[in-house]
């Protein structure tokens, strides 16, 4: 559970494969313990997009050992904010949450190279997230 202080982010694609695991990966990274993070799949796939592992190592963050969850309403209820990127109306909507749609072009079956440009405009987002927040980003 969430506190005041500690502002709770779930980040939702269809796979948790790429761009929510990214975004997680962003905040946590940039918000350190100072925000919670979660993300999660409407439909998870088996493993992390290797591109997305790949392209996210050349930002010196490390997520090859992280894996796709399913999404649960549970971790829909204890967050804060919902940040959904192109799942429709496969996420669960709950009155009193703050829901964000990204709109994220989706890095599957996609090589390094097109990874790159939606990794950086996800990081954009977890930096104006964070601010918004009013969480410090870590140096």
């Amino acid at each position: 559970m969430s506190t005041a202080e500690t502002p709770s982010v779930l980040f939702v694609c269809v796979h948790n494969a790429g761009r929510s695991q990214m975004a997680a990966a962003f905040l946590t990274h940039l918000g350190g313990d100072r925000v919670d993070v979660r993300s999660a799949g409407s439909a998870p796939a088996d493993t992390v997009n290797p591109a997305v592992v790949e392209a996210m190592g050349e930002a010196g963050i490390d997520i090859s050992a992280e894996t796709p969850k399913v999404l649960t309403t549970e971790a829909v209820q204890a967050s804060d904010v919902v940040i959904t990127m192109g799942c429709g109306d496969a996420c669960p909507y709950f009155p009193g949450k703050r829901y964000l749609d990204w709109t994220l072009d989706d890095p599957a079956g996609q090589g390094v190279d097109a990874v790159r440009p939606i990794r950086d405009e996800i990081e954009q987002r977890i930096r104006g997230l964070l601010d918004e927040l009013g969480v410090d980003v870590r140096g």
